[in-house]
């Protein structure tokens, strides 16, 4: 099953990340635009491994397939217990996540978060 990105969020690494994770059998691909939100990355892509050894491997492959393609990519963090890694990707973060831990941490509902009536102290 293919995750075609949105045409208002067509993005080379993007589209490349998604096509990765998805060649690697990463489950429950999921993409969310920053824009207006935050100001480290344009992109988050949330995707679950299967188990530790999945989510390692997956990180992985989506390092080297980035820099082989020409992406800025830096090396996936997490290692060694790959319950949870992070690869930077310049304007994408990638969060892998085994299935329990990424239901605990629930990335997609907090960015989901409307941050425009956020009211702050002064």
């Amino acid at each position: 099953m293919s995750y075609e990105i949105p045409n208002q969020h067509k993005d080379p690494a993007v589209q490349a990340i998604v096509d990765s994770l998805e060649d690697n059998k990463a489950e429950k691909v999921t993409v969310i635009p920053l824009k207006g939100k935050a100001e480290f990355a344009e992109f988050m892509v949330v995707a679950s491994g299967r188990s530790n050894k999945h989510v390692d491997s997956v990180s992985e492959k989506v390092y080297r397939d980035l820099k082989s393609q020409k992406h800025f990519v830096h090396k996936p963090e997490g290692k060694p217990l790959c319950d949870w890694t992070v690869i930077d990707a310049g304007h994408v973060l990638v969060h892998i996540f085994r299935n329990e831990v990424r239901e605990v941490y629930d990335l997609e509902k907090l960015w989901s978060e409307d941050f425009t009536n956020i009211n702050t102290a002064s």
